[in-house]
Formats: C-alpha cells, sequence, structure tokens
C-alpha cells in the first residue's frame, strides 16, 4: 500500500507556514454529474522550523485523519472481476465515493441503498449499531435486492425488476428514481475502479415519469394571514426566506459575525462586510455546520423590512457574540428546520386551509413574486404588510 499518494479527491498544500488539506465531498452526485464542493480546509502541521514535516510526512497525517484507511489508486486494476455487489459496496463504492460526501449525501445513499441491499446489509457496510438505528425499514420477502449479484451478471432486466418491485409497493416515482441513480452510481464506480466492464445496465432503464403534486404559492394577502399567526423563530425564518432568497438551512446557519447591520464596512474573516449586509458563507443542516458550496456563496442586502427583526433579535439577553447563531433555541443552538415545519408550519397551515404550507412553498412564492414584481416586490410586501 502505498501511504504517500493521496486519493484523488484529496489536496495537500502548504499556506501560510503550514501544511492543509482539503476534501472535494461531491465528485460525482446520484446522476453521474461532476461537481465540486470542498470542505473547510483542516491545518495539520508546520511546514516550516525546526518541527516542520516533509511532504510524505504530511500526507501520512492526512491518511491518519481521513475518514477512511488508504485506498488503492483508482487507476490500480481490480483483483477479482466475480464481486458481488453487496461486498463491492461495502469494500469500494461506500469508502471511496459515499464516504466524501456531505452529511446530506451519505444519508441519502444510506436510505437508497436499503432498497438495493437489504437494510441488515446496509447497516453492516455503515458501520451503524442495530439496536441504536432509528430505521424501522426491514428485509421484505421475495423483494429483488441485488445484494448476492456478481457485478458481472447484472443486467438491465435486474434493475428494471427492482424498480417495478417499488412501485408496486407503492414507493413515489421520486424514490423509484432515485434507486435507478443510486444502482448506476454503483455501476458507474465499479467502472472507474476496473471491477467492471460493459455498459452500465442501469443506463439502459428508462427513468419512469413523475405525477408532480400541484406546486402552491401564496398570495399576498395569504402570506400576510400566515405571517399574523406565527410567531419565532418560524416568522423570522419565514420572512428572511421571502426577501432575501436565503434557503432554510442557510437561515438555520446564519451567525451574527456574518451580519452587518450598520452603515459601516465590517471585517469577517480577512474580508470585507459591506454595510447592511448579510454574508451567507455556512448552512446548518441534519446536525452539522458546513460551509455553503462555492455557487451559493454571497452577500445579501438587508432591505428595510428586515432590518429592525434585526435589530430585535441582536437586543435580547443572550446569544448575541460573534459565533452565536441568529436564530436559537433556549439553549442557544440553531434552530431545528425539521421540528419547526412539523409543529408550526402544519399547525398555521390546518388553521388557515392550508395543509401543504412548508418551505418549499416559501421558496416558490418568492419566486412567483420577483417574477410577478420584479425586484421592487419587497416594497409592495412592505406595504401589505404594514397596512
Amino acid at each position: 500500500m502505498d501511504w504517500g499518494r493521496l486519493p484523488y479527491h484529496v489536496d495537500l498544500y502548504r499556506e501560510g507556514g503550514a501544511w492543509k488539506f482539503r476534501v472535494n465531498e461531491n465528485l460525482f452526485n446520484v446522476r453521474g454529474f461532476k461537481e465540486h464542493t470542498w470542505r473547510e480546509p483542516v491545518q495539520i502541521g508546520p511546514a516550516i522550523g525546526p518541527d516542520r514535516l516533509t511532504k510524505k510526512q504530511a500526507q501520512q497525517v492526512v491518511w491518519q485523519k481521513l475518514p477512511v484507511g488508504p485506498q488503492p489508486h483508482p487507476a490500480t486494476p481490480a483483483p477479482s472481476s466475480g464481486m458481488t455487489i453487496t461486498d463491492f459496496v461495502e469494500k469500494s463504492f461506500v469508502p471511496e465515493h459515499v464516504s466524501i460526501k456531505g452529511l446530506a449525501g451519505r444519508t441519502h445513499y444510506r436510505a437508497i441503498l436499503k432498497h438495493v441491499l437489504t437494510p441488515e446489509e446496509v447497516q453492516r457496510v455503515f458501520h451503524l449499531d442495530a439496536e441504536k438505528s432509528r430505521t424501522r425499514l426491514k428485509a421484505i420477502p421475495d423483494w429483488p435486492y441485488l445484494s448476492h449479484m456478481q457485478l458481472a451478471d447484472a443486467r438491465p432486466e435486474h434493475i428494471q425488476e427492482l424498480m417495478l418491485a417499488a412501485q408496486s409497493r407503492g414507493y413515489s416515482m421520486q424514490t423509484v428514481t432515485h434507486i435507478r441513480n443510486v444502482v448506476s452510481a454503483i455501476f458507474s464506480h465499479a467502472k472507474k475502479s476496473n471491477y467492471f466492464h460493459g455498459t452500465n445496465p442501469a443506463s439502459q432503464v428508462a427513468v419512469p415519469g413523475m405525477s408532480r403534486k400541484e406546486a402552491h404559492m401564496l398570495s399576498l394577502p395569504q402570506l400576510r394571514a400566515v405571517l399574523e399567526l406565527m410567531r419565532y423563530p418560524e416568522k423570522e425564518m419565514t420572512l428572511l426566506a421571502i426577501v432575501t432568497g436565503m434557503n432554510v438551512a442557510e437561515i438555520c446557519g446564519l451567525q451574527w459575525k456574518h451580519v452587518n447591520p450598520s452603515p459601516l464596512p465590517q471585517g469577517v474573516n480577512g474580508e470585507a462586510l459591506r454595510p447592511r449586509t448579510i454574508a451567507v458563507r455556512k448552512q446548518w443542516y441534519r446536525g452539522e455546520l458546513n460551509s455553503v458550496k462555492i455557487g451559493r456563496t454571497r452577500d445579501v442586502p438587508i432591505p428595510d423590512l428586515i432590518y429592525p427583526v434585526l435589530t430585535t433579535l441582536s437586543q435580547r439577553a443572550r446569544f448575541t457574540g460573534r459565533e452565536d447563531f441568529v436564530l436559537v433555541s433556549e439553549a442557544g443552538t440553531p434552530v431545528n428546520e425539521t421540528n419547526i415545519a412539523s409543529r408550526r408550519l402544519k399547525s398555521v397551515g390546518q388553521e388557515l386551509g392550508m395543509p401543504w404550507l412548508s418551505w418549499h412553498v416559501f421558496r416558490r412564492t418568492r419566486k412567483d413574486y420577483v417574477h410577478r414584481f420584479g425586484v421592487r416586490f419587497v416594497d409592495r410586501l412592505a406595504t401589505i404588510l404594514h397596512s
């Protein structure tokens, strides 16, 4: 095993007299499209001075900090062509492909793989404690799992049978499509790793058409009625989502150090934040604070409609330090978007005859307002809310 050579998704470099590395968490998404999203850099040791590390020493330290042990270089030929799909997923696909994803990506693969392999096998592959696991999915008798099938024996009809089984059991077309895409990702990785040769069998299976639900949006009077029934924190979250266009994960991950309500520039991590601006840099998703993707990094102006909201929050008795979150629970932790949606949005929606009320509705509503009223929709919104 070459402990010096790092995987292709790891970048080791020198900066400011120190060795640092970063990991590309989304080399390929489930549809096979390439993405480049780097996690926060990790400092591992000095690159100058009497205690400096050589490059080879730095590489060995990186191996120890990676979530999985050293893996063969992707160009290394596979030792066996008769590997079963379960063995390949456990020994290659999860450690080399899934483990470098963000939390959302890893959770997605773990959930969908339970329809490809047995749930018990997925628990073993992801090293989950069966007693502590919250999943209730058990192996379904006569389900066409691909577990013991060899990679070389897989045919399009096997994937088609898996998708038909999911449809007959009442799974949504979106879930059926996810199953097909995850199987496709498995065989794409197998081809790159030289464990499989030939045409990806999942690529020859048509994706079923989706019957989408009605895309609900709120009129201005409906939005006003919704806000009148809301309280902290869902009211502030809704206003931020509608007015600024931030998504819920970005709103939950917003810290005071990234908010500048003053008329003067403010320094944030070596960059100047313009007056009355929110710097969208972090997001809170499934209990983790991560950097937003490069394409989502941006500065958002603070309109007059939002300014008093942020001012009121900044004047509370606790949790107003630079590292504190703008919207917090009683314990000072970020608010939980899922809990608020199930407890508060559902209650407000039922009272107003809108059982479909969700965070996605507010996202679509903002998009509709921008299309109908242009960038001045915030002024129109302020008028009706203050009337």
